[in-house]
């Protein structure tokens, strides 16, 4: 599979997520497991969680999805040490309804630590911030970020749902050592573009998170189905594979990471790297 670069870290150019299988309408154990085993057969190197992955109100299921993907990569039958674990903290789901958020510095970092121990690694690979705080300053979140690398608990440290000001604040809090930006994206969201151009003028991986429209929406790609579906049928691929090969064709820093919860859905989104668009086929669905 085609390869793009996080740091110093190459990973596959798609990713998955894994919120799909651990909140609300989440599948069994057992295909949560086939799912991600399924992704690791067809080449994917870059997992995606948070610690908030979870029921809502079920404080006791904190790191739900971490725990699900370390069981998973634990029991696959194959080499698994060039898997690169993103997770996030310092998004809350106390209860049902809006998420909350906690930037305090403390907190993140007892988080990390927590989320460390959940996937069974001494130091997690790309540790981000997921969620700007507002009763925080936004350097003293990303500021325990910092601290958390140099004391080796995270490898790599990212940001997300961040403005193009955020972007810069964590970049030279962390003393250049931001290497990606997980931000909302999708056709039918495109307020992040700011963002995505300034992740590929810096050189910092922009991660997008929902690249299909969202888990109630992917099907439909948020309403722009028609047009993906005339381009796919030109291809005899679906609309979801042309809408990531699209996402990949807008910049070399972009690695959609789209949630699935059943195989065929994670082996159908590998295969966006190899699906090649014109041209004209990219700039035609960018105008939309």
């Amino acid at each position: 599979m085609l390869q793009r670069t996080i740091g110093t870290v190459d990973v596959s150019a798609i990713g998955l997520g894994g919120m799909p299988m651990s909140i609300e309408g989440r599948p069994d154990e057992s295909r949560s497991i086939a799912t991600i085993h399924a992704a690791l057969d067809a080449g994917v190197t870059l997992i995606d969680t948070a610690d908030a992955y979870h029921l809502a109100s079920h404080l006791e299921e904190v790191g739900h999805n971490e725990s699900l993907i370390a069981k998973a990569l634990a029991s696959y039958g194959g080499d698994t040490s060039h898997v690169l674990v993103a997770t996030k903290g310092g998004h809350l789901r106390p209860e049902p309804g809006p998420w909350a958020q906690n930037g305090d510095p403390a907190y993140l970092k007892e988080a990390a630590k927590a989320s460390a121990k959940r996937l069974g690694v001494e130091a997690i690979g790309l540790y981000q911030y997921h969620r700007p705080d507002p009763k925080v300053p936004y350097a003293d979140s990303v500021g325990a970020l910092a601290e958390l690398l140099d004391e080796g608990v995270i490898r790599m440290a990212g940001i997300s749902n961040a403005n193009p000001e955020q972007i810069r604040i964590a970049q030279d809090v962390l003393g250049g050592r931001l290497v990606s930006v997980q931000n909302q994206f999708s056709p039918a969201f495109r307020s992040s573009q700011a963002e995505l151009e300034l992740c590929a003028e810096l050189g910092i991986a922009f991660l997008p998170w929902s690249p299909l429209g969202g888990i109630s929406r992917a099907s439909s790609l948020g309403g722009h189905f028609d047009r993906f579906q005339e381009v796919a049928a030109r291809h005899g691929v679906s609309p979801q594979r042309v809408c990531l090969a699209w996402e990949l064709a807008l910049a070399p820093v972009v690695v959609p990471i789209p949630g699935a919860s059943r195989p065929e859905s994670i082996r159908d989104s590998a295969q966006a790297p190899d699906l090649e668009l014109t041209a004209d086929e990219v700039a035609e669905l960018s105008a939309l």
